[in-house]
């Protein structure tokens, strides 16, 4: 089995379909969808509606901080001026009350024999940690194990690929992985990995990001970088009104 694992789509259509058919073609059966599936970009409903019709063949979804903020919507910015709050206002009016529903009922965690999925940290899911360094991901992982059998920790939320494994000694390293090239996983040690972001990738590189996860029969993680047409996802956003900031992240990358 090849478990597909998406995060922070944020709205991102055409960053989605490139990396689910990318996926396909490596052989991915059901698809993961650790949270933030709205937010930022142009097209939240269409967004949903892929989702839900992914998971109609299978696979699950967990919710991100921006689906909670979009189904509060103007209630959640408030007196929030941000963009971000605008975001979320905006993207609660383009949604459906089917729709909101959906993500407001989305779970925080999901666990899976081995392994356990969570939109940010595992020690407090509903408080939004960044895991994007040792001692966060050690706490994240301290949590998860504490169930039995867990030897993994699968996320996103801080829109970087990074992973993170315990050594001989129990101190945790962290590892940033190669596109393209799988990497032994070992139940023998414990693993935490941030697969980044589909939607809004943030460290200079426009292409979407996921990652692929094999448990068996040898465990092993490959993270993909995809291609897509990012420049009409930018123009989408402007076209809506949204911050030009986020069509600006989109553009700026190499």
């Amino acid at each position: 089995m090849r478990l597909a694992l998406l995060s922070d789509l944020h709205a991102n259509l055409r960053a989605t379909q490139a990396c689910l058919a990318h996926a396909r073609a490596q052989g991915a059966g059901p698809v993961a969808f650790l949270g933030d599936l709205v937010g930022y970009g142009a097209e939240p409903a269409e967004v949903v509606d892929l989702v839900q019709a992914e998971l109609a063949e299978g696979g699950f979804a967990l919710q991100g901080n921006h689906d909670e903020l979009a189904v509060r919507g103007v209630a959640a910015a408030g007196a929030d001026a941000s963009a971000g709050a605008a975001s979320a206002a905006w993207t609660h009016a383009q949604l459906t009350a089917d729709q909101r529903a959906f993500l407001s009922a989305l779970p925080l965690v999901h666990a899976d024999g081995p392994a356990l999925f969570v939109h940010a940290s595992a020690d407090a899911p509903a408080a939004w940690h960044y895991v994007d360094h040792p001692r966060r991901a050690a706490a994240s992982l301290e949590a998860a194990c504490a169930g039995p059998g867990v030897r993994y920790v699968f996320g996103g939320h801080v829109h970087h690929q990074r992973l993170f494994y315990a050594g001989r000694r129990g101190d945790l390293m962290a590892f940033d992985p190669v596109p393209g090239a799988p990497i032994p996983v070992g139940p023998h040690r414990r693993w935490l990995a941030t697969v980044g972001s589909v939607g809004q990738p943030r460290d200079g590189d426009h292409r979407a990001m996921y990652a692929l996860w094999e448990p068996t029969p040898v465990a092993r993680l490959t993270f993909h970088r995809v291609a897509y047409d990012h420049q009409a996802a930018a123009a989408a956003i402007r076209r809506a009104g949204l911050p030009a900031q986020f069509a600006d992240r989109l553009e700026e990358a190499r």
